[in-house]
């Protein structure tokens, strides 16, 4: 038997990742190319894509960055029509929003829904119709906690958003699996990113929620970088249809 020493290796890969300027996205950009990948990087804000791409190693480049708005349907099926075949694809594109149920009307719903599900069910939908993933290519979705294993007030927008990204991936998982792709996700609680400080919660009280947590922690960008590595990685090799939980300890607390 050939055993492989390093299944978590990402050398000669080639990996697609959304939400790349910032956050969860630029994390795993660039923790992907430091393990031997070529990344190529998208998000609307070019500076801050530039950015990340300055961080890449260049010795398993040329990596790429795309800049374009995922919810204009022309952008999104360009975007598709010139990648080259991709192994890995990280899709960490999105947006949250904190509202009462009795404030959430339709233009609330459609705003979150277009970038947090539309956007990368499309995405995902194109990629594979086009033939863009690689047989024994992965495909990990960013979900939530939010909306699947915790149900917190002011979120149930941004949760059901997340919850249907879930439940997609189980789908694709089902389907993808004749070409040998598999599709998995992860479902992070809370991790600090720009996202969450927005101004919605105080500082203070972010510090006191984190308290909550067995690990006395909110999660790190890396934390879930290093969990899409391994998803994507020939280690996992026999994992789709799991909803990843990386949460810090919350949902047994």
């Amino acid at each position: 038997m050939v055993v492989n020493i390093n299944p978590f290796n990402l050398g000669g890969k080639t990996v697609l990742v959304t939400g790349a300027s910032s956050g969860i996205g630029r994390s795993t950009a660039i923790t992907c190319a430091h393990l031997g990948a070529r990344v190529i990087c998208v998000a609307r804000d070019k500076d801050r894509l530039e950015h990340t791409l300055s961080e890449l190693p260049e010795e398993n480049g040329p990596h790429g960055a795309v800049s374009v708005e995922l919810t204009d349907y022309d952008g999104l099926q360009a975007l598709v029509e010139e990648l080259p075949s991709i192994d890995g694809a990280v899709l960490c594109a999105g947006r949250g929003l904190t509202l009462p149920v009795q404030f959430c009307d339709r233009q609330h719903f459609d705003e979150i829904f277009n970038i947090n599900f539309f956007a990368t069910a499309e995405l995902v939908r194109l990629l594979y119709k086009k033939k863009k993933i690689n047989k024994e290519g992965s495909v990990v979705i960013l979900a939530s906690m939010g909306g699947t294993h915790v149900f917190s007030g002011g979120n149930s927008i941004y949760g059901a958003s997340k919850a249907a990204l879930d439940s997609f991936m189980k789908f694709c998982a089902k389907e993808f699996a004749a070409r040998r792709i598999r599709v998995n996700s992860i479902c992070p609680a809370m991790v600090d990113t720009p996202l969450i400080h927005r101004g919605t919660v105080s500082e203070e009280q972010l510090a006191e929620d984190a308290k909550r947590y067995p690990l006395k922690r909110y999660g790190l960008p890396q934390d879930i970088a290093n969990a899409a590595v391994y998803l994507l990685s020939d280690a996992s090799s026999w994992v789709t249809g799991t909803s990843m939980i990386v949460d810090g300890g919350l949902s047994i607390s």
